[in-house]
């Protein structure tokens, strides 16, 4: 059985940094997009990033290009999302997905969801 799970999450000034971790279990595979969502109250949930476990290719939303860095052990089966110049909107619950798709209306997690984790940006 897979299983995700997140950690990193907390609060933190605006320009500050967070990382967050998702370790998988379970998985017998490294041929995976595994990526990171979030989710704001009020609002739907959002692609955040996202990274090829088998190769070096990674794809970001344009609201956090430049500010975050997604990245994987594949020993571990853990992807990490640094975040640094964080703002109040980036305050929200982010969820790790293992299978992540590119789809003609945007970025869909098909496979198994962690249980999120709270990062609030704020003074």
């Amino acid at each position: 059985q897979v299983q995700l799970v997140e950690s990193g999450g907390g609060l933190v000034q605006p320009g500050g940094s967070l990382r967050l971790s998702c370790e998988a279990s379970g998985v017998t595979s490294n041929n995976y997009v595994m990526g990171w969502f979030r989710q704001a109250p009020g609002k739907e949930r959002e692609f955040v990033a996202a990274i090829r476990l088998n190769e070096r290719i990674t794809f970001y939303a344009d609201s956090v290009k430049g500010r975050f860095t997604i990245s994987r052990d594949n020993s571990k089966i853990t992807v990490y999302l640094q975040m640094n110049s964080l703002k109040p909107e980036d305050t929200a619950v982010y969820y790790c997905n293992l299978n992540v798709r590119r789809t003609t209306i945007g970025w869909l997690g098909v496979g198994s969801w962690g249980q999120g984790t709270q990062v609030t940006v704020s003074s």
